[in-house]
């Protein structure tokens, strides 16, 4: 009737795809060579550019690259629709990279953006903004993630978390401080999906800082189930850690294994420790093996590497808990809320969660408690294959350690044929671990089906299961070496070709279990070893047979039969020699020379005869491991082992002596020494690492029990700190109006100033006293003046002399000082001194000679490997050849014993083909015709050699790609190439710019708004200072004063700056910092364009004080770099 339709298979297909494409967007990717998307691109219509951008996005699918658009693209991003605003963002975030110069054009829309009304704007523009990972962005991104994690939005706070990791990727160590008070920040919302986000965002930025997790505890527990998943995760992880650092393990949990196991190995140094009251606390909720559950615990907090490395004979330090470092979980509040929130997630629909809630339990919980993980684990094994895998290989872990867990539900661990190889041998392990005298006849019954398995490795598996529930219950070892032999009889008539290497693997695997068994307890199962003898003739299997030789030879002195049967044997096996495998002669001659060495009188001389004719068929053996062991053999020194014809010349030493070597190495193992410990490596509950059995990638152990204290929980100090930040990027337009008001203040100050100061330089009257106590080092204060009078100075009221300033000093802010009302008559004069402070203008000394630049490390002694150690630091040095270039000191130092030669540095992207003496000519043509921002290394002069202990100076001169980029460097040295990386310091990116407190102001007032940055901070570093002088008698002025120079130093080491002036308070408190000022000047390198930093203080002398550092720049990415980069160095505590 059709005859058309679904005629043959092509055109039933071609229909069926066309009709699956109708209401679709397939056909975008039908045309690669469109040429239509250009002009779409330019279009009016917001439907067409949707189309171009859908196209592009189609063939960006396809792996076809599409950035010659990005100019075309980058200009719409100022639309208008949603539609095409993020279709934009999503191609913008993909060739951003690639593209740098045009994607740093769209950063003023992205800012834009972030203050949109509709909160799926912020959010994209966020995300875009963090996704285009470039270094020179990075502060933008920063402020803006700042801005977010505030907004009204939980949607726009969720980016703002999601954005942390993205910023933290990019290696800025000066931002590290600002990212991680923004996770503490986001840890503090009251939104589910914020605080989800933020716990993943705290474990890849600032793990360790569990300090911040402290002080919102009980609040992320409580939110714990209403979090998402993948959520839930990161933040169980994070609460588990904080609640062993800061309280410890839990007495009543399976982790106490560590404490009883440290307090036995007390017996040996005399104390007494009682062992019923250890095991009755151990054996709470079901039975442990106890060495096996340490093993465990000790992996947990130490890590499997570093137990395995303190299990080893090299180091036997032993990792010790106290009982401190332990709480009761019945009594502790924080373990209490902990495994109370995580009780619900144990019937998570996700297995993830479950697992990371199961961990909790397994950690923290009191052993009575354990169970109620069993039945939630025990479902996830119906979940698929994957997660069945992976639920197995934790429960592995618990079974071994506690088998009664799992005991009573061992059918949940029977096998299916459906299953895999690896889910199979695991539920193996399972169940030879819980098998109990109850359980162990259902269980050998599924043994027997299994053996009888097609895949027969998985047979071989379920032998090797049996030997292990032989050795866990030895009641049933004689049935299982029954079944063992007549398996062994039965696989060897049964044996079919096809599948020999298989059936020889099982036969092997049944002798080694029948071996592990008898090693048990060997006097029991001495008819046993009769019965594999006489099957050797019938075993043609070389392992097989390798391993009951072994057994005749290690158990040759057993009973009463194997004695007597042992002439025989070894004349059995001397006619079989020569037709033996490798593996089989070689353990002939082993098994013999154990014969001899225990053999009594009797027998000696047959054992001797068999054993020289051995000698002489091996030495005469094709394979040299036979021939080697031949004639080791043949010079043992013992006496029973003395080769035939040799009698005469050995028998003349001491008997004693002769049988110590042999006995050393063909006696019997007397030690038992547990394999387990030193191939078995566990890892937390839950993590991949226990899955790939090594340390994945980000995988941590436990923190140290009892390490985080109650004075580093300070966290709403930091929290205030990020909202101060947040209010000042807020109010740009009133904090401008007020520092420009104050800037015209301190401008009419200066003349006073500078009167003053020019005019005390010869004398200084009535204030020498007063700065002449504490002037041990030389000139501490140089210069004083009163700068909060300065209006009266425009007035006329002349103060050039150095008795006006005594007098001033006396009057008013002696006066001050000692907390007493000036005694003037003016009201108008004590009504301005209520609301001005008074304040002095100080020059500090000689402060430059004492700066001590930052030393950095370019390469460690053990990464060069010949002990060459190279450390460098920034110098204020400015190059003589380019304005372009930073000054290096590098110190070349020889820490071998031996002599280096040859050591230059050199720009691995240079060419080397030029001698240095060319390059020398050559750099300044080089540098000022250069047009790209490729880095350039003046050429070092080079270090002929270097003796053992000595070090060299040479001044490196660099130019930079960029403040945040690293140089790339290669190192020649006993020519040998070592490429190394040269880090920049931003704050070497600028050099001192002189001027005068008035130049500062006008140049400070001319740069306000956008190009003022402003970030507080805290300061310790001349807390020390004051406690070293605190038993002296200092007056007010020595404690400003070292605050003063802290500062200074600071600030002068981590940056080529110059100190303008130092504004300091005087009030009537007299431990009251706050009003302190200081100004620095620079210029930046490259375009000589000012950099003004002004820090002012608040606080107490004696207490950490509250910065705040502005810069007045009109380069607004290197201002907030440099702005980053102080804050971080003035938080830092100092070294010198």
């Amino acid at each position: 009737m059709f005859p058309q339709f679904g005629a043959t298979a092509d055109t039933l297909s071609k229909a069926s795809t066309m009709v699956f494409r109708i209401g679709t967007d397939a056909h975008l990717y039908d045309d690669p060579d469109d040429v239509s998307i250009a002009p779409l691109l330019d279009s009016k219509f917001d439907s067409e550019k949707c189309e171009a951008l859908k196209r592009l996005l189609a063939l960006i699918a396809q792996g076809i690259d599409v950035s010659n658009y990005f100019p075309q693209v980058v200009k719409n991003v100022a639309s208008q629709s949603l539609e095409v605003k993020k279709l934009v963002y999503l191609y913008l975030l993909h060739y951003a990279e690639k593209r740098p110069n045009e994607a740093l054009l769209s950063i003023n829309y992205f800012q834009k953006d972030l203050g949109d009304t509709n909160p799926l704007v912020r959010a994209w523009a966020l995300r875009t903004m963090a996704g285009i990972r470039l270094h020179v962005i990075a502060p933008l991104v920063l402020v803006a993630v700042g801005k977010c994690a505030r907004d009204p939005s939980v949607y726009v706070r969720k980016s703002a978390a999601n954005a942390l990791p993205k910023l933290h990727d990019l290696r800025q160590e000066e931002h590290a401080l600002a990212i991680e008070e923004i996770v503490g920040l986001l840890l503090n919302d009251h939104s589910p999906a914020v605080v989800g986000a933020a716990a993943a965002a705290f474990a890849s930025v600032c793990p360790y800082n569990l300090s911040l997790i402290g002080w919102n505890y009980t609040k992320l527990c409580e939110i714990l189930p209403d979090v998402e998943e993948w959520g839930q995760i990161a933040l169980i992880g994070i609460l588990l850690r904080y609640v062993i650092a800061r309280h410890g393990l839990v007495k009543e949990s399976i982790m106490f294994s560590l404490q009883c196991t440290e307090s036995s190995h007390s017996v040996k140094d005399g104390s007494y420790v009682d062992f019923g009251k250890v095991k009755e606390s151990t054996d709470m909720g079901g039975t442990c093996d106890y060495e096996f559950v340490n093993m465990v615990s000790r992996c947990y907090i130490e890590g499997p590497d570093e137990y395995l490395s303190r299990s080893s004979y090299a180091n036997r330090e032993s990792f010790e808990l106290t009982c401190e470092q332990f709480t009761s979980g019945k009594s502790n509040d924080d373990v209490k809320i902990l495994l109370y929130s995580t009780s619900p997630l144990l019937w998570s629909n996700n297995s993830a969660v479950v697992l990371a809630a199961a961990g909790v339990h397994w950690v923290m919980a009191p052993k009575e408690d354990v169970k109620r993980i069993i039945k939630p684990l025990l479902f996830l094994l119906r979940s698929s294959n994957a997660s069945k895998y992976v639920v197995l290989c934790n429960i592995q872990v618990f079974a071994k350690a506690m088998p009664s867990l799992f005991a009573p539900y061992y059918e949940d661990f029977f096998i299916c044929s459906s299953e895999s190889y690896q889910v199979k041998a695991l539920k193996l392990e399972i169940l030879s671990s819980i098998a109990t005298d109850s359980s162990i006849s259902s269980i050998f019954r599924e043994f027997q089906d299994y053996i009888r398995d097609p895949d027969r490795r998985f047979a071989a598996d379920t032998i090797a299961a049996i030997g292990l529930c032989a050795k866990r219950l030895p009641k049933m070892a004689h049935i299982c070496v029954d079944g063992l032999l007549a398996l062994t009889r039965e696989e060897f008539v049964t044996k079919d070709s096809e599948f020999g290497d298989q059936e020889a693997g099982i036969l092997t695997q049944a002798i080694i279990s029948i071996k592990s068994i008898i090693k048990e307890d060997p006097r029991s199962h001495d008819k046993v070893i009769i019965q594999l003898v006489r099957s050797l003739d019938s075993i043609k299997v070389p392992a097989a047979r390798a391993i009951i030789i072994w057994m005749v030879g290690e158990y040759n002195s057993l009973g009463e039969l194997i004695p007597r049967i042992l002439n025989t044997v070894l004349k059995y096996l001397a006619w079989c020699f020569t037709s033996e495998a490798l593996e089989t002669k070689l353990q002939i001659l082993n098994t013999v020379c154990k014969v001899l060495v225990s053999a009594s009188e009797e027998d000696l001389c047959t054992f001797k005869k068999i054993f020289s004719y051995l000698v002489e068929l091996a030495e005469c053996d094709l394979n040299y491991d036979v021939r080697d062991r031949s004639r080791f053999l043949k010079k043992l020194p013992s006496s029973n082992l003395v080769f035939i014809g040799q009698e005469e010349r050995t028998n003349d030493l001491p008997e004693k002596d002769l049988c110590v070597v042999a006995e050393c190495i063909l006696g019997r193992q007397t030690r038992k020494v547990k394999a387990e410990s030193f191939s078995y490596r566990f890892y937390l509950p839950g993590s991949l690492s226990q899955i790939v059995l090594h340390a994945a990638p980000g995988y941590e152990p436990l923190p140290k029990p009892c390490s985080l204290f109650v004075d580093d929980l300070n966290v709403p100090e930091g929290t205030s700190e990020i909202k101060k930040r947040m209010a000042e990027h807020s109010v740009t337009d009133d904090y401008g109006t007020s520092s420009d008001r104050s800037d015209d203040e301190s401008a009419s100050d200066y003349d006073s100033q500078r009167s003053i100061t020019e005019s005390s330089g010869s004398g200084r009257g009535d204030d020498s006293e007063f700065t002449s106590e504490g002037n041990d080092n030389a000139d501490p204060l140089i210069q004083i003046s009163d700068i909060s009078n300065a209006y009266e100075n425009q007035n006329g009221v002349s103060q050039s002399s150095a008795a006006n300033l005594g007098e001033l000093m006396s009057d008013r802010a002696l006066e001050s000082w000692l907390d007493e009302q000036p005694g003037s008559s003016n009201p108008g004069i004590s009504e301005q001194s209520d609301i001005r402070t008074s304040s002095a203008r100080i020059s500090l000394g000689d402060v430059e000679k004492r700066v001590k630049p930052k030393c950095y490390s370019l390469l460690d002694p053990a990464t060069s490997g010949n002990g060459l150690k190279v450390d460098y630091s920034f110098s204020s040095e400015i190059s003589s050849i380019s304005h372009l270039l930073v000054c290096i000191e590098a110190y070349f130092k020889n820490c071998s014993s031996e002599t280096i030669s040859e050591i230059t540095l050199v720009d691995e992207e240079s060419d080397r083909t030029l001698d240095a003496e060319e390059k020398a000519a050559d750099v300044n043509e080089s540098l000022l015709a250069s047009s790209n921002n490729v880095p350039t290394l003046v050429p070092m002069e080079s270090i002929a050699s270097l003796e053992p202990g000595q070090t060299s100076r040479r001044i490196l001169q660099v130019r930079f790609h960029h403040h945040l980029l690293p140089l790339k460097l290669a190192l020649y040295c006993d020519g040998k190439k070592l490429p190394i990386k040269l880090r920049p310091d931003i704050g070497y990116f600028v050099k001192p710019l002189p001027m005068d407190v008035e130049a500062f102001i006008n140049k400070e007032s001319r740069l306000p708004g956008m190009f003022e940055y402003t970030r507080s901070c805290a300061f310790t570093a001349h807390i020390e200072e004051l406690d070293k002088e605190n038993g002296d008698s200092l007056f007010v002025k020595d404690k400003f004063l070292a605050i003063c120079e802290s500062l200074a130093l600071k600030m002068l080491s981590n940056a080529n700056l110059c100190l303008v002036s130092v504004d300091m308070p005087v009030a009537a408190n007299l431990d009251d910092a706050s009003g302190l000022r200081l100004r620095f000047s620079s210029e930046i390198l490259s375009s000589s364009t000012p950099c003004l930093i002004t820090i002012t203080v608040e606080g107490k002398c004696s207490d950490p004080l509250n910065l705040s550092v502005k810069v007045n720049c009109e380069e607004t990415v290197f201002g907030l770099n440099l702005l980053s980069r102080i804050a971080n160095f003035l938080v830092e505590p100092t070294l010198f």
